[in-house]
């Protein structure tokens, strides 16, 4: 029978055990730290000294956030090993912290602890955790295996087409591989992508990692096992398909044509490249990053779709941001639904849980009081227009990493709020304020039923 002093040492064990959600919020915060240190060091930076504080910590939260927003020049600024801390924390970030803590246990001690696999389901978005090993070996296994493939293709056309001496030609297309799929936007040209704005051997496998690593591991992972049998698909990965089929059709033809006679982004370009740069920046909307034509040079209008694009981001539980494209259908047949004056939520054959309408309600609520208030914190510190900053904190918020070109200006205190958007935006809204949340608050009581007038 446990003793008084047991007892109390197991409440205290308790009372500092972390929530799952928690643990997601230190690992990251860690990993930014970390590399944030490591970015410091004099052998990170090219040319004498050391990086400062702001641009270590700014390119770190960048990196391991998967978003590509940067301060500095990738390519001129950091050396060689600043670099590759870079692309290592793109794919930390990308798999997630607590997946590769996981990934570290299992080759170490060929195991996993219970708390180990609370954290690894929750970072994963995983229904339960009897399997996370298995969880653990296929997200890895998916990550490395679409990073080889477009790693191949990428070196075979840097090695061939534009004559690259074959280490370069690995060492660009190794650090693409990593940040395409990974969401990230990261690359080693000084004008991004620019200069491959019409080679579809270059933008395709480009966006086809970026697509992939948008739609979330649970929905890889499905479409490998069932891929020919749709009707034993999940709701969530019927709704991320044919949102992310919608949304990049929509954004292709919305950018294509409003930029169509735009000398500066793609008036200057033949149809058959014109239509491909569209599609490409379509693409970049899901999160990603790049950039094949000048961002700053486009028209106010591409700018807010462009802010609404990412504002919804991809699928969960993979590389991308945003609010997630399953938020936004839930809330679109929520809204459709009441339109009809029907009681319940269907979705593709199957009801939809009530705790999932707060659930989405929540996360976009949130998502627009976080980009609100920043694009205001950031106007007052800046004094900049309202479309540039509102691109900026969107592209922030939603780990886009595209930018109209006003993030080196920035002052320090607007890069640091930058920095907290694209944390938020990582973790996600609803994983942070779970994390903040010390236990759930269980009421033993309700209150009696009351209907406010709506609209």
């Amino acid at each position: 029978m446990p003793t008084a002093t047991s007892r109390r040492r197991s409440r205290r064990r308790t009372a500092f055990r972390l929530h799952p959600a928690q643990a997601v919020v230190i690992g990251f915060a860690l990993a930014v730290l970390v590399g944030t240190m490591l970015l410091m060091l004099p052998i990170a930076k090219a040319g004498p000294g050391g990086a400062s504080f702001i641009d270590a910590l700014f390119t770190a939260t960048s990196a391991v956030c998967v978003t590509g927003l940067t301060v500095v020049d990738t390519v001129t600024h950091w050396s060689p090993f600043g670099q590759v801390v870079i692309m290592i924390l793109i794919q930390l970030g990308g798999l997630g912290i607590m997946i590769f803590a996981s990934l570290i246990g299992l080759v170490l001690a060929r195991k996993l602890s219970v708390r180990s696999r609370l954290n690894t389901a929750a970072e994963a978005k995983a229904v339960g955790f009897a399997d996370v090993r298995g969880l653990v070996r296929g997200i890895v296994l998916i990550s490395l295996t679409i990073e080889a493939a477009v790693f191949l293709l990428l070196g075979a056309r840097f090695l061939i087409g534009y004559g690259y001496a074959p280490g370069e030609a690995a060492w660009h297309a190794g650090f693409l591989a990593v940040s395409s799929f990974n969401n990230a936007g990261f690359a080693l040209f000084s004008d991004n992508l620019m200069g491959f704005v019409s080679d579809p051997f270059i933008c395709l496998p480009i966006s086809a990692a970026i697509i992939l690593g948008g739609l979330g591991f649970p929905v890889i992972m499905q479409l490998r096992k069932e891929f020919t049998r749709p009707l034993h698909w999940s709701m969530n990965t019927k709704i991320v398909l044919w949102a992310t089929v919608v949304l990049l059709i929509a954004g292709t033809v919305y950018l294509t044509v409003i930029e169509w006679n735009n000398p500066d982004t793609l008036g200057g370009l033949d149809p058959a490249a014109r239509v491909l740069a569209g599609f490409f920046q379509s693409v970049q909307t899901r999160t990603a990053g790049f950039n094949s034509i000048d961002i700053g040079a486009m028209n106010d209008a591409s700018w807010l779709g462009m802010d609404v694009l990412m504002f919804i981001g991809a699928g969960p539980a993979g590389t991308a941001g945003g609010i997630k494209v399953t938020t936004f259908a839930v809330l679109f047949f929520i809204m459709l639904t009441e339109l009809r004056g029907e009681a319940s939520v269907n979705i593709f054959g199957k009801r939809l849980s009530r705790a999932v309408h707060r659930q989405a309600i929540t996360v976009v609520l949130i998502a627009v009081a976080a980009v609100v208030v920043s694009t205001a914190v950031l106007l007052l510190l800046t004094g900049l227009d309202l479309d540039r900053v509102l691109f900026e904190a969107v592209s922030a918020f939603a780990t886009v990493g595209l930018s109209t070109g006003i993030t080196a200006d920035l002052p320090d205190a607007a890069q640091l709020v930058l920095v907290l958007l694209m944390f938020a935006g990582r973790l996600g809204p609803l994983t942070l304020g779970t994390a903040i949340a010390l236990r759930d608050r269980r009421i033993l009581y309700e209150f009696p039923k009351e209907r406010p007038a709506i609209g």
